[in-house]
């Protein structure tokens, strides 16, 4: 494991990166509907994360070309204020507990800041205890109730961090 990287993700990456979230998604017996499981970009997010103030970075071992991870900052959508939303978020059970949910986030939200985002929001599901005290851990609030359209409405846990 010592080759790993965080890099931007590339086109290539795209079936281990969807394989990665929907794995997740089965394992931690999270709703597979109105939530990134059934996203239309999970598939394709190399071509998702184009445009201008939005990045999606992978875990790679560079040595064997697996990607283990990854997540991402996008301009929240369909929200009228200058806020981004950390998405798509996943380890393999390979990478986790290995620090990289922090080496991750360090690098979205120092991307977010670049962006001139003024905030980073994201939503969850309360059982990913780990990763909500890991966003508690970087200053993300608890907030009453969903921002934007992400269609995830499945999730009920809703967070905001001010940059």
């Amino acid at each position: 494991m010592e080759s790993l990287v965080i890099r931007e993700i590339r086109p290539e990456d795209n079936p281990q990166v969807d394989a990665i979230i929907k794995s997740c998604f089965v394992e931690l017996d999270l709703p597979l509907t109105n939530t990134a499981y059934a996203d239309a970009e999970t598939p394709f997010m190399y071509e998702s994360y184009q445009n201008n103030r939005e990045v999606y970075y992978v875990v790679s071992d560079e040595a064997s070309g697996e990607v283990l991870g990854g997540g991402g900052i996008k301009p929240l959508k369909d929200y009228p204020g200058n806020i981004c939303e950390l998405q798509k978020m996943y380890f393999s059970t390979k990478l986790r507990g290995k620090g990289f949910g922090k080496k991750l986030m360090e690098r979205c939200l120092a991307f977010a800041e670049q962006a001139a985002f003024e905030k980073v929001y994201i939503e969850t599901f309360p059982t990913l205890k780990a990763a909500i005290q890991l966003y508690r851990k970087f200053g993300f609030k608890d907030i009453d109730a969903p921002l934007g359209n992400t269609g995830h409405c499945a999730c009920d846990v809703w967070m905001e961090k001010q940059l």
